[in-house]
């Protein structure tokens, strides 16, 4: 992790001016194509979900602006974020947020993800809560959304991308995944919105 020194930081007046707003945060939802993913989970039997949030999170990886947060009047960017998802208990309706580092394949991870929300059975971990060195990720499995937004605490400081995606459909010979960015615009514009979008697409179609 390091610290951005904000007298040479080239995106300085970006950040002053949206960083001053009461809600700085903006959303980009689109559909993917998700046709070989599909095909590839239903092959090697893993969970579309959590193997969607290993590929959500492997993108963001790769684009520095996912990485930056704000921690008061400073900004940091980690070396590498990590996927925090909700993950919900059929026989209650309730969800809960489980933590999971990212581990180098999707198959260690998918495993990884399973485990842990299995053996979790409280809320959320506080210890966990505190870390911003996350990426937020959810799924509405149920709608196929063509937009969503989620939860923050207004002030500015709020810099956790939050990821969301809805039920796939078909579409000709294609299968489409409704998905969602909404981000921090002091951190970060549509330009590295795309960016994400053409990282995260290009894996999909790799598998």
């Amino acid at each position: 992790m390091e610290y951005i020194n904000m007298e040479t930081w080239p995106r300085k007046e970006h950040y002053a001016y949206f960083h001053s707003m009461d809600y700085p945060m903006f959303n980009i939802s689109m559909n993917l194509d998700a046709t070989n993913f599909l095909r590839f989970v239903k092959e090697h039997k893993l969970s579309f979900y959590y193997a969607m949030g290993f590929a959500a999170a492997q993108a963001a990886n790769q684009i520095p602006e996912f990485r930056c947060r704000i921690r008061g009047e400073q900004v940091v960017l980690h070396e590498r974020v990590h996927p925090s998802f909700t993950d919900l208990d059929k026989d209650t309706g309730l969800f809960k947020y489980v933590q999971v580092d990212l581990t180098e394949d999707i198959f260690s991870f998918s495993e990884k993800a399973v485990q842990k929300s299995a053996a979790q059975t409280f809320f959320m971990d506080v210890n966990e809560e505190a870390r911003d060195d996350l990426l937020y990720i959810t799924c509405v499995p149920w709608v196929s959304f063509t937009q969503v937004t989620h939860p923050i605490a207004l002030g500015g400081d709020d810099s956790i991308p939050r990821i969301a995606w809805g039920k796939y459909f078909a579409s000709g010979e294609k299968i489409l995944l409704p998905f969602s960015i909404q981000a921090n615009h002091a951190l970060m514009d549509g330009f590295h919105a795309g960016k994400y979008v053409e990282q995260l697409q290009s894996f999909l179609d790799s598998l």
